[in-house]
């Protein structure tokens, strides 16, 4: 069938079309609403500002197709093959891709709000600058990929390989990004409050000045991540591993650091008050100068710990084990100190406990 015959149905109220054959077919502007295309062949076809809402095009094949400003808004896609073709300036508002192949796609100017790539093939691809506000990326492949300036607030990431991908001034508020592995990644001064990135890999990332207020970070690993000046108040840390992180003059205030690793760690000036860090271990862990006002530390590890000068004004540290650390003219009015092991420990006043 050709591409006049195919419109000439259209018009006639036909709109199931599945596995036709329409290889470099010409249906430049052509309209397509509602169609069924299910299992066509649209190879090196041109599309080019089309009008193909919701229509369905489960499992077609649009390789090299010329998609130029083609509405593509809430059509079904799933498994299609879409290697190499051009949506320059397309309307994918809505769309359901997900397992669709988008090796080589052209998307620059595409719309690409609320669509679902789940578990899509996009590697290399480049959407710099693009608004992917509420995209689904979950498990998708976005190896190599430029996402640089992207609005990726909202969007769904868990489970996608980012490796190698260039993630400069992107926009990540609350998007979800559970469990990704970003090792080293360069998050410096970016804005990630409200996301989402429980169980992700984050050793030695570089997270310095990044705005991560009300973040959830449970069983997140942050080994040696420098977020020196990080905005963390009210966030949900709990369980995560900060093993010699960089803490330094952090916001903290009002934190779940329950049960948290941050042995080692720098938190020399950071601003702790109000936070619970119950059951939390900082054995070694630097605490010059810092805010403890109201913190929570029942049962905390303390041993070795340097708190030299630290604010801890009305500090629940009941249980706590201080053995070795020092105190040395840390404020301490109010602290409930009932059952804590001071051992060794330096005392405001500079004297060691027996």
């Amino acid at each position: 069938m050709n591409e006049n015959e195919l419109l000439k149905l259209y018009l006639k109220g036909e709109r199931n079309f599945q596995g036709y054959n329409l290889k470099e077919a010409k249906l430049i502007g052509a309209e397509l609403i509602h169609a069924n295309l299910s299992g066509a062949n649209l190879m090196d076809a041109s599309l080019a500002r089309a009008h193909l809402e919701r229509s369905f095009l489960l499992g077609a094949n649009l390789n090299g197709a010329f998609l130029y400003g083609t509405d593509l808004s809430f059509v079904k896609l799933k498994e299609g093959k879409l290697i190499e073709a051009d949506l320059t300036k397309a309307n994918l508002q809505g769309a359901q891709l997900p397992k669709v192949d988008l090796t080589g796609a052209k998307l620059s100017g595409s719309i690409l709000t609320s669509v679902s790539l789940f578990r899509a093939n996009l590697p290399m691809v480049n959407l710099c600058g693009a608004n992917l506000n509420g995209i689904n990326f979950r498990c998708a492949n976005l190896e190599g990929a430029n996402l640089n300036w992207t609005n990726l607030s909202g969007a769904r990431l868990s489970g996608a390989n980012l490796k190698g991908a260039q993630l400069n001034g992107v926009k990540l508020s609350g998007a979800f990004l559970n469990g990704l592995q970003l090792e080293g990644i360069n998050f410096s001064g970016m804005d990630l409050s409200q996301v989402k990135l429980s169980g992700a890999k984050l050793q030695d990332a570089d997270l310095t000045g990044s705005d991560l207020s009300l973040a959830f970070l449970r069983r997140t690993k942050l080994d040696r991540a420098n977020l020196k000046k990080a905005d963390l108040h009210q966030g949900n840390l709990r369980g995560s591993q900060f093993p010699e992180a960089n803490l330094m003059k952090t916001n903290l205030t009002e934190v779940d650091l329950r049960n948290a690793d941050l042995s080692g760690t720098n938190m020399n000036l950071a601003d702790l008050t109000g936070a619970d860090l119950s059951g939390a271990n900082l054995q070694g862990a630097y605490l010059w100068g810092a805010i403890l006002d109201g913190v929570n530390l029942r049962g905390a590890d303390l041993q070795g710990a340097y708190l030299w000068g630290a604010i801890l004004d009305g500090v629940n540290l009941r249980g706590a084990d201080l053995r070795g650390a020092s105190l040395r003219d840390a404020k301490m009015a109010g602290v409930d100190l009932q059952d804590a092991i001071l051992i060794g420990a330096t005392m405001p006043d500079g004297k060691v406990h027996i």
